[in-house]
């Protein structure tokens, strides 16, 4: 079960990287090829990797919605877990004590 947990966060940073990934090269050959302007100076990679950032951010949330609402489930349940947990250990003691 938490293999299942795991696997869904690690699969939703994994689609995230590649899209990342995807609009660097994109952007790196439109800049190569003079589709997109250079940045000033040396500024070059920086200014490819700034635009990788801003054309992933949109593309992520919209293309990622069902995995990113699996991480969410996930996360919420392990939560809801962690509570139950201490609310029970916390039940445990105040019955000892008394």
């Amino acid at each position: 079960m938490s293999a299942a947990r795991t696997s869904a966060a690690i699969r939703y940073t994994a689609m995230r990287i590649a899209i990342f990934v995807g609009c660097l090269v994109a952007v790196a050959v439109l800049v190569q090829f003079g589709v997109l302007p250079k940045g000033l100076g040396d500024s070059n990679f920086v200014w490819v990797v700034l635009l990788a950032l801003v054309l992933s951010a949109p593309l992520s949330f919209v293309l990622l919605r069902k995995q990113r609402d699996a991480m969410s489930q996930q996360i919420v349940g392990k939560v809801d877990q962690a509570k139950a947990r201490l609310e029970a250990n916390r039940t445990q003691e105040d019955g000892a004590v008394q």
